[in-house]
Formats: structure tokens, C-alpha cells, sequence
């Protein structure tokens, strides 16, 4: 393993480990100690400075070195395309009614699960690891494989454990939330999520694909072909 691999590894782990620990054990220990504002402050300097990293060290590890497989061939693309338009589909969706969401009133947890939520009861994570997924498809290099498998592995375990913790601030209603959702997604019901998700989902992915070409370098998408 080269220098610019390892500090990479060690970037991703610091990012999701401070993160899933800030989230979960210590959260409560230190919002005691430095009132909910404070730990808010802290929570968001130390994700900045590891999200900094991750990216410092991924820039500086180059093209990313041998690829696993040809994720520049027609299937991969197509692939990694469909799975990051369904991303952007749950990530949409999620931002309305998600009694997830840092918060969010226990009384959201008592509704019927519409639209994503009837897909699953953790569609922004779900979205993350998609997109995650996706980008290994198409660049299965030790890079990719070390960046965006940290974040899909930080999206289902966070998830999970984000569980836990609303049981514990919910009770009964996050319970009665769960009996009516999935965590893991049921992809039949994609069809009846509604006209919204679906479009600006569609909105986001031609916007964030259009603007792959500029951030990294490479057009993405439905533009690699139609330019």
C-alpha cells in the first residue's frame, strides 16, 4: 500500500468513525457538557475537518490506480446511471414527513408511510449508498473503493443504528414506525412514490451529472453520450 492509499484509508475512517461516534455514544455525554448549541458546533468542525481530508487525501492519491474491472464498459455506466437517478429519487423524497430527520416531532412516526417512506423508512440514507454504489460501478479503483465504500458504509450502518436512537426519544411511535416501514428497500413500490419525488429526483440527477464533468473531470450520465 502506497503513502497516498493509506492516508486515504485513515481519512475515511477518521470521517466515518468521528461521525457515527458524534452521532451515537458521545452525543449525549457532550451535550450535556457543552448544551445542544455547542455540541452542534463541535459536531459540525469535526465532520468539516474530516470531510476536508477525505478529499485532501483522495485529490492527492492520483488516477486511483488499477481498476477491479472495465466500469468504463456500456453496462457499468448504464448501471451506475439508473442506481444514482434512484438516489436522487429517495433523497428527494425524504425531506418531507421524515420523523428520521433530526428534530422531527414523534407525531410523524404515527402517519401512514407515503411516498419513499412506503420504500423504505431510511430513503436519504439509502440515496447515499446508491450513489456510493454507483460510483464504484464505473470506477472500481482502491480510491473509490476506500471513499465511496466509507460513505455507503456510514449510510446503513448510521442507519441502523438511527433506529436505536429513536427508539430511545420515540418509543412506542418510532416502534409503530418501524412495523409499518423496511429498512431495507422494497423496490416494488418505487412506481407508487408519487410525481414529485420522481421529478425533481429526475431534476437533480441531470443537474448533478451535467455538473460532473467540472467536478470531476468526466461526464456522467446521460450526458456521456449526448455530451
Amino acid at each position: 500500500m502506497d503513502q497516498q492509499l493509506g492516508s486515504l484509508i485513515a481519512a475515511n475512517v477518521t470521517f466515518v468513525g468521528t461521525h457515527l461516534a458524534l452521532s451515537h455514544p458521545l452525543r449525549r455525554p457532550l451535550a450535556t457538557a457543552l448544551g445542544e448549541k455547542g455540541f452542534l458546533g463541535l459536531y459540525s468542525l469535526v465532520s468539516l475537518a474530516a470531510l476536508g481530508w477525505v478529499t485532501m487525501a483522495f485529490r492527492a492519491s492520483g488516477p486511483g490506480g488499477d481498476m477491479l474491472w472495465d466500469g468504463q464498459a456500456a453496462l457499468p455506466w448504464a448501471t451506475a446511471s439508473a442506481l444514482a437517478l434512484l438516489a436522487m429519487v429517495l433523497l428527494a423524497g425524504s425531506f418531507k414527513g421524515n420523523p428520521a430527520l433530526p428534530g422531527a416531532p414523534a407525531a410523524l412516526a404515527r402517519a401512514e408511510p407515503l411516498g419513499v417512506f412506503a420504500v423504505t423508512r431510511h430513503p436519504m440514507m439509502w440515496g447515499f449508498a446508491l450513489w456510493a454504489l454507483a460510483h464504484i460501478l464505473v470506477s472500481p479503483s482502491p480510491r473509490t473503493l476506500a471513499t465511496a465504500g466509507g460513505i455507503g458504509f456510514l449510510a446503513l450502518v448510521g442507519a441502523h443504528l438511527q433506529d436505536r436512537k429513536k427508539e430511545a426519544l420515540m418509543g412506542a411511535d418510532w416502534q409503530g414506525w418501524e412495523a409499518k416501514t423496511s429498512y431495507w428497500p422494497r423496490w416494488g413500490r418505487l412506481a407508487g412514490v408519487g410525481a414529485v419525488p420522481w421529478l425533481a429526483g429526475l431534476a437533480l440527477w441531470l443537474a448533478l451529472t451535467w455538473a460532473h464533468v467540472w467536478l470531476a473531470y468526466e461526464a456522467a450520465g446521460i450526458w456521456r453520450w449526448i455530451g
